[in-house]
């Protein structure tokens, strides 16, 4: 899992707190601690998914583009990092029974791991997020 998840996350709870009005890629930013260039790539991938509208120019931002509901955490997952419990495993030698095999039994088992990892954040929406964060309050 890679920081776009956990941003995008962010991102879209915090527009969906504020429904009414656009909200800057500065202002999401300057929420999520990082620098505004790294939220626009996810604001980015967020918009060519459908999941927010973008207006230019003076009033402009982005604002959330569905009901809460519809939005997974699982589809975010698969936008940002999808593919990304791969195991990572060096050149192996070949000529050894568990060298030869280890990526194919990794890459079945993680991604077995991944399918349950979807099944658990498909239980999740951005309306689930939002009813966890007011609870804080």
């Amino acid at each position: 899992m890679n920081s776009d998840f956990t941003l995008a996350i962010h991102s879209l709870t915090l527009l969906a707190l504020q429904p009414d009005r656009m909200s800057t890629s500065e202002y999401i930013a300057e929420s999520a601690g990082v620098h505004p260039v790294r939220i626009r790539k996810v604001l980015s991938l967020l918009k060519k998914h459908g999941f927010i509208k973008s207006k230019e120019g003076t009033g402009g931002g982005f604002i959330f583009a569905l009901e809460l509901s519809e939005v997974s955490l699982w589809d975010i997952y698969k936008i940002t990092s999808e593919g990304a419990l791969q195991p990572k495993c060096p050149e192996s030698n070949e000529q050894c029974i568990v060298g030869a095999n280890m990526q194919s039994v990794l890459f079945t088992i993680f991604l077995g791991a991944e399918n349950h990892l979807g099944e658990y954040l498909k239980d999740y929406t951005i309306k689930e997020v939002v009813s966890l964060i007011n609870q804080k309050q």
